[in-house]
């Protein structure tokens, strides 16, 4: 009990994060005592009776204020908790807050019942940053934006686009390695694939040039900063009982999320408002043919077209930024941590050089980066088995999106038996469990490209219990679309280049938001490990 009562102290301390000026903040604080001291006495009382129910619920660990203390590290923590129990809960304010590392009762939420998990009361968390896009609404405006994707990832012209991009943008991004190796210079490789992957999503997504990577672009580079605060803060809600007090007086991070908002949604409406004004040129210059549709952004506008009531510029921005941080974020990060485990198992890297070289069939070394990057074809990527099992594994201790809720619309029994309340949030943990020894076996925690291998192909797994891209009715779409951009990135930086980290001594970890960012980047020396032609 005094734990609980130290935590939530401590915790509410954080969770103010009245930043104001003395004077102000003292006003507000006296206005909010009799109501956050009334929700803590509820929560208080709440954890204590439900510590003692014998519902058939799932066990409770905790308070989700409490959480807080363990912020940042957060994924840990839960996998720590989820060594103990494959389900377990939290209590929040009115409500449970239940997680689950059980594939078994993934499956039966992602899959067998999925009409009774819904996105819920976490649209109202997600709405400021998200707004209507794909990841943050159910019902009929998941499944218009659903099929949409669908079609436009299912079609040969936007997978022969997207290739091509992500080669030119491997040789754009080899070229900028091979000018930091040639001074011995270290470099953030995590900025860099960041860059990269941004520059090619706006190309494949949007038809328009940014030039991150050159650094050339600077409204570009807020827009970025701006992006991953705002996810930062906006995951910050779901452990902060506090969010809506702050954002109503503007105050803490509420009024930081508010400022970084507004720079991502002037930088991605003067590139709705760019994008139209050049298909109506297009259009103008020759009327009879048809508007290019290469990228994704035009196929959206033109399909504005057939529903402007409904397909608003804020639904376009909304739809766009889904884009991002799924081509984006997503493939970035994995490629981070995969750099950063090929540096501590140089077996591995080896390996990976190995076949890529036999797969593209380039043992010689006096190629071009572009040269190379036009060798890892289609049918050279499909015989890169060990790459994609590395990258796997990769994902599999360290996913892009590491924890994913849901909301319970009525009362409910997992298959193993405990009892789902309306209103509760559910979530699974694809961080905790690609950790646990109960799914994956005693070596677990250990980086083993080879458990995905039999026979020398690659061997998937269920969805519900590796679970990186989702499974069920809402499983990614761009799955391969993200293979396919991260084993050429891959590929080409492997077959030139050999990584080492900077500090083989820095604890690294991430940072908690709504996918795996590396916490202060990755610093790493450059090597050219093969002679290759400028470009």
């Amino acid at each position: 009990m005094a734990a609980l009562i130290h935590s939530s102290s401590a915790a509410l301390i954080l969770a103010l994060g009245l930043y104001a000026a003395p004077a102000f903040a003292l006003a507000v604080f006296s206005l909010l005592t009799a109501s956050v001291l009334g929700a803590l006495a509820l929560l208080f009382f709440t954890y204590l009776k439900e510590c003692v129910s014998k519902d058939g619920r799932p066990p409770v660990v905790g308070t989700v204020i409490g959480m807080l203390i363990h912020f940042n590290h957060l994924f840990d923590q839960l996998s720590v908790l989820a060594r103990k129990h494959k389900t377990f809960r939290f209590i929040g304010a009115g409500h449970s807050e239940v997680v689950t590392a059980d594939p078994v009762n993934v499956e039966y939420i992602l899959r067998t019942n999925f009409s009774n998990y819904s996105k819920g009361n976490h649209i109202t968390i997600l709405r400021d940053l998200f707004g209507d896009g794909i990841f943050a609404v159910d019902g009929h405006k998941w499944r218009h934006q659903r099929k949409l994707a669908s079609l436009e990832f299912s079609t040969k012209n936007l997978r022969d686009y997207s290739t091509a991009v992500f080669r030119s943008n491997a040789a754009k991004l080899a070229s900028k390695l091979s000018a930091a190796a040639n001074v011995e210079q270290v470099v953030d490789l995590q900025d860099l694939l960041l860059r990269s992957t941004l520059d090619a999503i706006f190309k494949v997504g949007f038809g328009a040039e940014l030039n991150s990577l050159s650094g050339s672009d600077e409204f570009g580079t807020r827009f970025t900063k701006a992006f991953d605060d705002s996810n930062s803060i906006t995951f910050r809600r779901y452990i902060d009982m506090f969010w809506k007090v702050k954002r109503l007086l503007n105050i803490g991070l509420e009024s930081s999320l508010k400022k970084n908002i507004k720079v991502i949604n002037d930088f991605v409406y003067e590139l709705i408002r760019y994008k139209r004004e050049h298909m109506k040129d297009e259009k103008a210059a020759a009327p009879s043919a048809q508007i290019g549709r290469e990228d994704i952004l035009s196929r959206f506008l033109i399909e504005s077209q057939k529903d402007p009531a409904n397909m608003t510029d804020k639904y376009l921005r909304d739809i766009t930024l889904s884009f991002i941080i799924a081509g984006r974020d997503s493939s970035a990060n994995t490629l981070t941590w995969f750099f950063y485990m090929l540096c501590k198992h140089p077996e591995v890297r080896d390996k990976i050089v190995i076949e890529v070289r036999e797969a593209s069939n380039s043992s010689d070394g006096w190629l071009s980066f572009q040269e190379f990057c036009d060798k890892v074809t289609e049918e050279a990527l499909d015989k890169m088995h060990y790459l994609h099992a590395a990258l796997t594994e990769t994902m599999r201790l360290y996913p892009a999106v590491p924890l994913d809720g849901k909301c319970a619309e009525a009362d409910d029994t997992l298959p193993d038996g405990l009892v789902i309340k309306k209103g509760d949030n559910v979530s699974y943990m694809p961080y905790p469990m690609g950790r646990m020894a109960y799914i994956w076996g005693e070596d677990a925690e250990e980086f083993r490209p080879e458990r995905w291998i039999e026979n020398n192909v690659f061997r998937p797994e269920s969805p519900f219990k590796f679970t990186t891209f989702q499974a069920g009715p809402r499983i990614c779409l761009g799955k391969e679309f993200a293979y396919r951009q991260m084993k050429i990135l891959a590929s080409v930086l492997l077959n030139f280049f050999e990584f080492k980290l900077a500090d083989q001594d820095r604890r690294v970890t991430y940072r908690t938001m709504f996918t795996l960012h590396m916490d202060q980047g990755l610093p790493v020396l450059v090597s050219s490990h093969l002679r290759a032609l400028a470009v």
